[in-house]
Parts: structure tokens; C-alpha cells; sequence
């Protein structure tokens, strides 16, 4: 399973640095951390149930955030229309409906981005109950 992992991992990244060539890096990038954000918080429920979070707080560093919306892009939207296919694709379910929140900050760690996925606080554990038990 590691080793079908690696080369998934390996393919996103092939395909994110095409992609980088092609259009600027950073929607790219800041794609990438939110699929990944995704990934690394699922919670297997069942065989075919995997249930992820569907809060998402994308911060972004003045000049990305002034050079992603100079572009004319609904950078909230895109990145929501992003991270539902993914999901679809994978084969994920939302603990709720999916929201992702675009701010400004000047505390991202890097300079550029932070994405923080989280479930909604009002989501009860019994919610993810198998409904067939």
C-alpha cells in the first residue's frame, strides 16, 4: 500500500510542476496543500465510507491574495470546485457541507499560504454512524 502511495504522491507532484510550467505556481500550490489537507485528515468509517473534513481556512499573504484576485479569480469558489472533485474522485464524503474561507494574514508561516481543514463544530460523532447499523 506505501509503495501504490509513493507513486500516487509521485504523479501529483509530475502533475502539479506541468502544471506550474503551463499557468503560475502558486493556485497550483496552494491547490496541492488543500487536496493534501484533505487526505491526511480522513476518517475510515466503514469499507466504503471515508469521511473527511469540510471546513477549510485558507489563509493567504497579501500578495498572493492581491495577485490571485487582480487575476479576476473567485479564489473562495475555485478552490471549492477544486477540492469537491478531488473528493469525488476519491471517493470522499463531507462531514457537512463543504465551505471553503479565503482571508488575508499577515502570519502565514511561509510566506505565502496555510490551509487548516477542520470538521464543522456542530457535527455530533454519531453522525458518522454507519446509516445501514
Amino acid at each position: 500500500m506505501q509503495t501504490l502511495n509513493r507513486w500516487e504522491r509521485a504523479i501529483e507532484r509530475w502533475e502539479a510542476s506541468l502544471l506550474a510550467k503551463v499557468v503560475r505556481s502558486e493556485p497550483v500550490e496552494l491547490l496541492g496543500a488543500l487536496k493534501r489537507e484533505c487526505d491526511s485528515h480522513t476518517v475510515v468509517c466503514g469499507p466504503t465510507r471515508v469521511v473527511v473534513p469540510n471546513v477549510y481556512d485558507v489563509e493567504l499573504a497579501d500578495p498572493v491574495h492581491e495577485e490571485l484576485t487582480r487575476r479576476g479569480c473567485h479564489v473562495g469558489q475555485e478552490l471549492t470546485d477544486h477540492l469537491m472533485r478531488h473528493a469525488e474522485d476519491k471517493g470522499y464524503e463531507w462531514a457537512g457541507p463543504l465551505t471553503v474561507h479565503v482571508s488575508r494574514s499577515d502570519r502565514v508561516p511561509n510566506g505565502r499560504y496555510r490551509v487548516v481543514g477542520r470538521p464543522m463544530t456542530h457535527i455530533r460523532a454519531d453522525t458518522f454512524a454507519d446509516a445501514t447499523a
